[in-house]
């Protein structure tokens, strides 16, 4: 019995392209054709051969690529540098790759140009290898010598219906046109399937894009998806804002600063939350999440390392001044520190490097130093969007994320765009500030928020040292809290009245002593004197007694 909840699945090849499968929920209609249409270099032709390569090698689905445009030879040594290797595949009878040389002048129009020679030559191919998927490059090329329309759009139709009643997965690749998606108008019509690839440069900075039309049957992402072409293809970013339903933890990973973990209620961050570290210039952010990155890889948790200002070997040398050995954990894989110029990719090409790595180097902690730094090569639109999608991407993958951001000098301007994007959405977050002086400049710390968990309303001083960063403990003063030489003459002036105490105390216990010494004396003196008085009393009453008896003798002898 069928649930009436169940929905039809329309039958898809899976592509094997990363990210273009989640975008069409599948892949393209199967047994129908695609039409993939751009400008030039937008990457049409890459798109399309990584489609049959990766059905060759992960779907054990042999292909034919039919190219009007460039010559066998030309193409294999054109992906090659990809790492596709043609000549292997067609070797194993897997792939057929036919170039097909069409000439304006070797045409004669005449009202019988028809494509049946195609169909020959192109059904040959298919039941060479018996392939399901098919792809023809480009099909301007192929009507290049006809200029009557009427036979073109018949032709077109033709083989559109011809490449269904045969079966196979077809793509095919076209020109974008003035007014249209293609040259003739037409192919975006009879395709069941319709993505249009676009190449764009804003300020200096170059992004692809990728957009679905049309999907016939079946329901696909509709937004524009920036696509990356590096050593290992295309691979295209479907995150546009994932719902809030990820998984959380409740485990409590370290922040790797020591005394920092006691101003947590429960010693540190949530597993999986995104952490914001907030300052002006010089406030220690970079040390900062160097700790935290030298915590996780202690703790064997693989970390990746964005710094957008610092290489990987200053990085390294830097923190090694303050006792931190970084490159032993780089060495034992487990941190990979990737440094780069913000300006060298578009903000999505950044998003989508970091989504590649996630899923090759599958990191639990990622640090991006600092955020704001992308600020230049977007729009504040972009900026806040690209914020929202890699914060969404960290949850959903439950990655630990740190983050760090530059903040303006003038308090009084306007919130920084990255702090203002970021910190509504990150779990927990931290400032680090100046605290200026009379002719000195002090760090502190205070928390913001923290998700979830308690923590201190303390602003802390901290010091960095040739043994790291110490946080040190409150000292209150009349006018508030004390820093760097305030608190130190306030320190000193603590141990003068503790020594100063200490030396009234002793003077009064000598004091007592010599008057407790000479009250005894006293008390001695006046005992001897009793004793003397006593003695005399003794001898006179024993006088007294004995004259006595003499008088009361002699008044017997009478």
């Amino acid at each position: 019995m069928t649930n009436e909840n169940d929905k039809f699945q329309f039958p898809k090849t899976p592509t094997g392209i990363e990210g273009l499968d989640e975008i069409t929920e599948g892949g393209f209609p199967k047994g129908r054709p695609t039409l993939i249409c751009g400008g030039a270099g937008c990457g049409k032709t890459l798109l399309s051969m990584q489609f049959l390569i990766k059905g060759i090698t992960e779907y054990n689905e042999p292909g034919v690529f039919m190219s009007f445009e460039e010559p066998s030879n030309d193409l294999s040594l054109n992906v090659k540098s990809l790492g596709f290797d043609l000549e292997k595949l067609k070797a194993d009878k897997k792939l057929v790759v036919d170039y097909v040389r069409v000439e304006r002048s070797e045409i004669e129009e005449a009202g019988e140009y028809d494509l049946d020679g195609l169909f020959i030559r192109l059904a040959h191919a298919i039941d060479t290898v018996k392939a399901t998927r098919v792809v023809l490059d480009t099909i301007e090329s192929l009507f290049s010598g006809l200029d009557n329309q009427a036979i073109l759009r018949a032709e077109l139709r033709r083989l559109f219906h011809w490449l269904k009643e045969k079966g196979v997965t077809a793509v095919i690749t076209g020109e974008r046109g003035e007014a249209t998606l293609t040259r003739q108008g037409l192919e975006e019509y009879v395709s069941d399937c319709v993505i249009v690839l676009d190449h764009r440069v804003i300020e200096q900075v170059s992004t692809r894009r990728l957009r679905i039309v049309k999907y016939r049957g079946s329901t696909h992402g509709t937004n524009e998806y920036p696509f990356l072409i590096d050593e290992d293809g295309i691979s295209v970013l479907p995150i546009t804002s994932l719902r809030l339903d990820n998984e959380v933890s409740s485990d409590i990973v370290s922040t790797g600063v020591p005394g920092l973990d006691s101003m947590f209620a429960s010693g540190g961050f949530y597993r999986g939350s995104n952490i914001l570290i907030s300052g002006t210039a010089g406030t220690a952010k970079t040390t900062i999440a160097a700790y935290f990155a030298e915590e996780q890889c202690r703790k064997g948790e693989r970390t990746v390392f964005f710094a957008f200002e610092e290489s990987p070997q200053q990085l390294v040398r830097n923190m090694k001044s303050i006792g931190m050995d970084l490159d032993k954990y780089i060495q034992s894989g487990l941190l990979q520190i990737h440094s780069s110029r913000p300006s060298l990719n578009g903000l999505e090409l950044h998003l989508l490097k970091l989504r590649k790595m996630i899923k090759d180097f599958k990191p639990t902690t990622v640090i991006i130093d600092p955020i704001s730094n992308l600020i230049s090569v977007g729009s504040e639109q972009e900026v806040r969007s690209m914020l929202v999608r890699l914060i969404d991407m960290l949850k959903f993958n439950n990655i630990t994320a740190l983050f760090t951001s530059l903040n303006k000098q003038n308090e009084n301007s306007r919130p920084d765009l990255a702090e203002e994007s970021v910190s509504s959405l990150v779990d927990t977050w931290v400032t680090v500030r100046d605290m200026e002086g009379v002719g000195e400049r002090n760090r502190g710390l205070f928390i913001v928020k923290s998700r979830g968990m308690g923590h201190s309303n303390q602003v802390r001083e901290f010091v960095i040292t040739a043994k790291g960063i110490e946080l040190l403990d409150i000292e209150m003063g009349p006018n508030g809290i004390l820093t760097g030489t305030a608190r130190k003459t306030n320190q000193l002036n603590k141990e003068v009245t503790e020594v100063t105490l200490q030396n009234e105390l002793e003077r009064k216990d000598r004091e007592i002593a010599r008057k407790r010494k000479l009250l005894e004396a006293n008390i001695e003196a006046l005992k001897n004197e009793f004793e003397s008085v006593e003695e005399e009393l003794s001898i006179l009453k024993a006088t007294e007694a004995l004259q006595a008896k003499v008088s009361l003798n002699n008044k017997e002898i009478r």
